[in-house]
């Protein structure tokens, strides 16, 4: 089987396109590895694919590419490019935001429309729903997004479900919780924990860190890409992907001060507009529909990212 993997060069993008090519596939990796955070960290998660037989990369814009070229004889479109972040999302960024979660988005369905793959898996993510009502929150709560991020990746969902209803396209949209592990971007919380406790360094608490996550192993995420990518669901199927474990960003410090086996110097810092109080998914659709369960809990997957990203800590 021929698939795509789209943001192929990034965190969880990497991961996934591994495991697709351990189950025999042949891989089309597309990355126009931007800038956002250290490229030589993303040109380390290509060269491991590089490796591996039945990998194809293209260095591509997804904005400008041909798309239906790409697209040719593929069975499944994993789409896990974006321009990632709450925080970076405001002002004079939106426009990436737009444009890389957005029109992006439009052009690959649009090429998908020209040649029929057999499944689109989106990547999308729980802050579509911003402060939601009710926890553990379903499928069926009213998106409210919290920030310009969150703004961008419900208008890429809507695009999914307009085109599987207009064309027939069968997408379906994983919304991610707080996903972590091995190869987690620097710029998020616990990559940015796990540097500083390292170097002895004060770790960076924005408000009271009594904001409730629900954290998901990246393991956990790609068998739930593997599972989409392979399941006969409705065409604009929404999903949530959780770990099913909400912890405190307090208690998440416990965790790590564990792992790590010594204290941790903390700074508190202002709260950062655009982050929400509480995230939790409920799961049972995902495991009614694709037969998923997180089997990762967060003690073991706070261990896992330490003992990949300590070494690499000078």
């Amino acid at each position: 089987m021929r698939t795509v993997v789209t943001g192929c060069a990034g965190f969880i993008g990497s991961h996934l396109a591994e495991a697709v090519l351990r189950g025999g596939h042949q891989v089309v990796g597309i990355d126009s590895v931007t800038d956002y955070y250290d490229v030589a960290i993303k040109r380390e998660s290509l060269k491991l694919l590089e490796e591996q037989p039945g990998f194809t990369f293209v260095e591509a814009d997804l904005c400008s590419a041909d798309l239906v070229e790409l697209l040719e004889d593929v069975s499944v479109v994993y789409h896990q490019a974006g321009q990632p972040g709450v925080r970076l999302s405001w002002s004079e960024q939106f426009p990436d935001y737009v444009g890389r979660n957005i029109i992006a988005t439009q052009r690959l369905l649009e090429a998908a429309k020209a040649t029929r793959p057999d499944r689109i898996v989106f990547a999308s993510s729980s802050s579509v729903y911003g402060n939601a009502e009710r926890y553990p929150t379903t499928e069926a709560a009213l998106p409210r997004p919290h920030s310009p991020y969150g703004v961008t990746k419900l208008a890429a969902e809507h695009l999914c479900g307009l085109y599987a209803a207009n064309w027939g396209l069968p997408t379906i949209a994983l919304r991610y919780f707080t996903v972590y592990g091995p190869r987690q971007r620097p710029d998020m919380g616990l990559n940015k924990f796990i540097d500083a406790a390292r170097r002895g360094a004060a770790l960076p608490i924005f408000g009271d860190g009594e904001q409730i996550r629900d954290f998901t192993f990246v393991s956990d995420v790609v068998a739930a890409n593997i599972a989409a990518g392979a399941a006969d669901t409705a065409p604009g199927t929404v999903v949530n992907i959780a770990g099913g474990e909400p912890v405190t960003v307090n208690q998440l410090l416990g965790i790590l001060e564990a792992a790590v086996g010594a204290p941790l110097r903390i700074e508190r810092l202002p709260e950062q507009a655009g982050d929400t109080r509480q995230t939790g998914g409920a799961v049972d659709r995902a495991h009614q529909l694709l037969g998923w369960y997180p089997q990762v809990d967060v003690a073991a997957g706070v261990a896992a990212q330490y003992a990949w990203q300590a070494p690499r800590v000078s």
